[in-house]
């Protein structure tokens, strides 16, 4: 993907947070960067197959949070609650 696909897709992320994020995960092997060298510039992004090797836990991951979430939720605002948290 290039940069402003990204951008579109990470909903709330600025520009800055965005190229160190991907500068991070290029330096852990996770992401793979292609400069197309053009003016105007043209770069992309893929997964690297070590990256790729992740989706599925990743995935899996995602769905139990989506699960536990309202149990999370729950356990949150009891100890806020209980401790006089926010």
């Amino acid at each position: 993907m290039r940069n402003g696909e990204l951008m579109r897709k990470i909903e709330g992320i600025s520009q800055k947070v965005l190229t160190q994020t991907l500068r991070q995960l290029e330096r852990h092997g996770l992401v793979s960067r292609i400069d197309h060298e053009e003016k105007p510039a043209c770069v992309e992004y893929s997964l690297t197959s070590v990256a790729d090797s992740l989706v599925s836990t990743l995935a899996a991951l995602d769905h139990w949070a989506e699960i536990n979430f309202p149990e999370l939720d729950a356990a949150r605002v009891r100890y806020d609650e209980e401790n006089g948290s926010i």
